[in-house]
Parts: structure tokens; C-alpha cells; sequence
């Protein structure tokens, strides 16, 4: 039986197999209520923005202050790429 994970999680079931799967709880959430809703589309690929490399580290940085990605004033270009990935 899934537990109920509130009104912020739509779809509790595949939250919960993503975080058995090892997501992190924001990760996961953000999937199971992309999934639950019949306006996104999350299995497919998605918007018109470039691919990671061709931003500046800068840019990067950025991306990552956004996201609140702990690390990120010590992180190269590479590392932020990595690290916005597995966001």
C-alpha cells in the first residue's frame, strides 16, 4: 500500500518508486506530479534550450545558484554540468 505523500505530491505511487530508485525527494516529486498531469509530458524530450557545453561556466553557475546546488562557487564547468544533470 502507497503512503500518502500530501496534497504537494500527485501521484504517490511513482514518487515512491523514485525514491526507492534513488531519487531525492525533489526530483521525485517533480516527476510524479509532471506524470499525474495530463498537460506534461515528462518521458518526452524536452524544450529548445542548448545543450550544457555550450553555456559559459558562468551561465553554469548561474543554473546552479537557481537550483540552490550546494558547492557550486567551488565547482569547474565540467563539475556544474554534472552537477545541474543529476539535479
Amino acid at each position: 500500500m502507497n503512503k500518502d505523500h500530501g496534497p504537494s505530491i500527485k501521484d504517490d505511487e511513482t514518487y515512491e518508486a523514485l525514491r526507492k530508485d534513488g531519487a531525492s525527494k525533489e526530483k521525485a516529486a517533480r516527476i510524479a506530479n509532471a506524470q499525474a498531469s495530463d498537460d506534461q509530458n515528462p518521458s518526452e524530450q524536452g524544450g529548445k534550450a542548448s545543450a550544457y557545453e555550450e553555456w559559459t561556466r558562468d551561465e553554469l553557475y548561474t543554473r546552479a545558484q537557481e537550483l540552490d546546488i550546494g558547492g557550486r562557487s567551488d565547482m569547474n564547468k565540467a563539475d556544474l554540468i554534472k552537477a545541474l544533470r543529476n539535479h
